[in-house]
């Protein structure tokens, strides 16, 4: 492991993170499990990076790549392509917007390129609103609208971002208040903001912020955002790229929290819905979807190949009723997590939906970030045999919990005793 790190080291790029002081290689996974190259196995409670979002090495996955593999791999979006058509009517009549249009990319990143150069087109304006905290991925625009200053290397952007409250319910300056009372105050400060500037071509907004360390607002928050960028004309762009297919248990879509105001204008997803092949995508009204005036093509989005399973990885989500599973025992291990966290003061929140679960650290007796114990925990549970993610807008310091969902009540059981030992030992 140590010539392959070096190896790494000596071809790629100093800011590429790597988990671990002594970095992992995986090389094979089943189910919920995962395997190192020096054969030891471990739960895995992070999926790459909630990526496999079923089981490793699902076998009705895998058989769906393999058998397309041997017709056809890739062929481009010049011709005609039966499994972008038919994953694209899955997910149009999913996504719950009306007359609905699905574009396929490769990644979470590219989706939200996309629906950045949609609504910046329909509405003829290079301003958008962002959350604070939040995380929209790696290229030049999405780093430009990205409130995470841990994942945003450069502050130059072809876009002209303002940051809004409302992203992160248990800090900031409304932190205090009730629900009702916080919604009414990120409500004032928006309405503040548009009357400070031109009209903004859109709001993106992570349900669930993922990077950011799982945090959420109160529910109907955005729905109450909506009525006031309705009455500016401003498009709002749910990025599901984390919150998507059923993770949060209660609802398919992170924003049917907020659904009291519809769907979304536009909606990205990715990760998920491959089980760990590179999809990515955009649905969003014909209208809005058709706005652009010059031609266009993806060469790798929605390629055969990823398209098969995609398919594959949605049927057995829904014949399965993962969605049901990641709340009941989503909801049993984020229970057992705070039953853990209670006697423990470096813990300072446990936090979640589903089988989006985040538990925020602190130095003890203060609301300090505590990132030195996120590494540590981090360390902890890899001895222990369990992987687990960090994230968070203060220095690292939320453990991301994010399994498959396929996950059993027994190793949610088996992951919660791991991480009560880990947080333990640095407490």
């Amino acid at each position: 492991m140590t010539d392959l790190y070096a190896r790494h080291r000596a071809v790629l790029p100093d800011w590429l993170a790597l988990y671990y002081k002594d970095p992992l290689e995986i090389t094979h996974g089943e189910g919920r499990h995962v395997w190192d190259a020096d054969g030891r196995k471990y739960l895995d409670f992070f999926g790459g990076i909630l990526t496999t979002m079923t089981a490793h090495a699902l076998p009705e996955v895998t058989k769906a790549v393999t058998e397309q593999a041997g017709r056809i791999l890739h062929s481009s979006t010049l011709y005609l392509n039966r499994p972008m058509v038919e994953l694209a009517e899955r997910i149009a009549q999913l996504s719950g917007i009306p007359d609905a249009r699905v574009f396929f990319t490769t990644s979470g990143t590219e989706a939200n390129d996309t629906a950045l150069l949609l609504a910046t087109t329909y509405r003829r304006s290079n301003q958008i609103l962002a959350m604070r905290n939040s995380y929209h991925g790696r290229s030049f625009s999405a780093v430009g609208i990205t409130g995470n200053r841990g994942w945003s290397p450069t502050s130059l952007s072809p876009l002209q971002t303002l940051y809004v409250h409302g992203g992160v319910r248990t800090r900031g300056p409304f932190a205090h208040l009730s629900d009702a009372d916080f919604i009414a105050a990120c409500v004032e400060d928006l309405k503040d903001l548009l009357g400070h500037t031109r009209p903004p071509a859109a709001l993106i907004a992570e349900p669930i912020q993922g990077v950011g360390g799982f945090t959420s607002p109160p529910d109907g928050l955005y729905a109450a955002f909506r009525t006031v960028l309705r009455e500016h004309g401003i498009l709002w762009i749910s990025d599901e790229v984390q919150t998507g297919w059923g993770r949060t248990g209660d609802h398919f879509w992170g924003w049917q929290a907020h659904g009291a105001s519809g769907p979304p204008d536009i909606l990205t997803f990715a990760k998920g819905i491959g089980n760990g092949m590179s999809i990515g995508g955009v649905v969003a009204r014909a209208d809005v979807m058709n706005c652009l005036d010059a031609n266009s093509i993806s060469t790798f989005g929605g390629t055969q190949i990823t398209m098969a399973a995609g398919l594959a990885n949605l049927t057995y989500l829904l014949e399965h009723d993962l969605q049901g599973n990641a709340r009941r025992v989503g909801g049993l291990l984020i229970e057992r997590l705070r039953a853990v966290a209670a006697p423990l003061p470096v813990v300072r929140e446990v936090r979640g939906r589903g089988l989006m679960i985040g538990v925020e650290l602190v130095r003890p007796g203060t609301d300090e970030a505590n990132p030195d114990a996120a590494s540590a925990v981090l360390e902890a549970a890899r001895a222990g045999r369990l992987l687990v993610g960090k994230g968070g807008g203060h220095n690292t310091s939320v453990l991301r919990i994010a399994p498959p969902l396929t996950l059993t009540v027994a190793e949610a059981e088996e992951g919660a005793a791991i991480l009560e030992r880990a947080l333990s030992s640095v407490q």
